[in-house]
């Protein structure tokens, strides 16, 4: 009686251990590649995952924003503790719902109108740089628009015919490209000028965003080994260009991309880079 009792007293705290529970065990299912049907792109086990997701930080809204509602007490810091841990253990799920190799490559071709979109991005880009600047951006980002189609079709190449090798061709080539818009992103911070500056690095950090969401979810599904051998090719690592980066603008591509709030895509984003970083890329 006390526990059903409970439910009625404390209903945001009994929601929210219901999301937490529906989150969990879509992660369960996902890693076991149990999708229970398809929801648009993605599967309804995905789908779940994403709503309780999205419910929980409505959930997790400070209650001093609203007038009617006496603050809660603060958190001591076990508390603090457990509940950013568990953000980051719940987060990360859209970049690492990959589970299978199929599933990765199709993540790949849905990324496909992003990464294009960036790619034209950084074609115009020059256009609106000092005349001094635009040959040193296009020298730095020539090969973008060849780089991201071979990508996308390998991953094509993939669904049609699932094999190692082409696996590899895949993570191959995902770690090329990360590392040719690793390098862009030194180049655009070596102009001069603070105007051009700005544009070549925002066009850059769009590619850089989706190139990395690929290379995360490449890597949820290669082998440790698989995963040793790409990062001994990726010799301009993530930690060196991470202070090129804006968080916000790269929250607001994975945000569009998977259609969801900016607080979790800013989180996942940060997540995902870590494990990147963590792994050796």
């Amino acid at each position: 009686m006390n526990t059903l009792s409970n439910v009625w007293i404390h209903p945001k705290t009994s929601a929210t251990g219901l999301l937490i529970a529906i989150v969990t065990i879509a992660g369960v299912l996902s890693q076991q590649g149990i999708n229970l049907g398809h929801a648009g792109s993605g599967t309804v086990v995905t789908l779940a995952g994403a709503l309780a997701t999205a419910l929980l930080g409505l959930l997790a809204k400070d209650p001093a924003q609203s007038r009617a509602t006496p603050p809660s007490p603060p958190l001591n810091a076990t508390s603090k503790l457990g509940v950013w841990a568990l953000i980051a253990l719940l987060l990360p799920l859209p970049f690492m719902a990959g589970c299978s190799g199929t599933t990765v490559a199709q993540n790949i071709v849905n990324w496909t109108p992003a990464l294009e979109d960036a790619v034209a991005t950084v074609g115009s880009t020059a256009a609106l740089l000092a005349p001094a600047d635009a040959p040193i951006f296009a020298a730095a980002t020539f090969g973008f628009d060849t780089a991201s189609n071979l990508l996308v079709a390998q991953a094509k190449a993939y669904l049609a015919n699932p094999s190692a090798s082409v696996l590899a061709q895949i993570q191959n080539q995902i770690v090329t490209f990360q590392q040719q818009v690793n390098a862009s992103l030194f180049e655009a911070a070596r102009i001069g000028d603070s105007a051009s500056r700005q544009h070549a690095l925002f066009a850059v950090q769009a590619v850089a965003t989706v190139v990395n969401a690929m290379l995360a979810l490449v890597q949820s599904v290669s082998s440790k080994s698989a995963v040793a051998q790409m990062a001994a090719h990726s010799t301009i690592k993530m930690a060196a260009v991470e202070r090129l980066l804006d968080p916000s603008q790269a929250a607001q591509i994975v945000a569009a991309h998977y259609g969801e709030a900016l607080g979790p895509a800013r989180m996942q984003v940060a997540q995902a880079q870590q494990d990147l970083v963590l792994a050796g890329f």
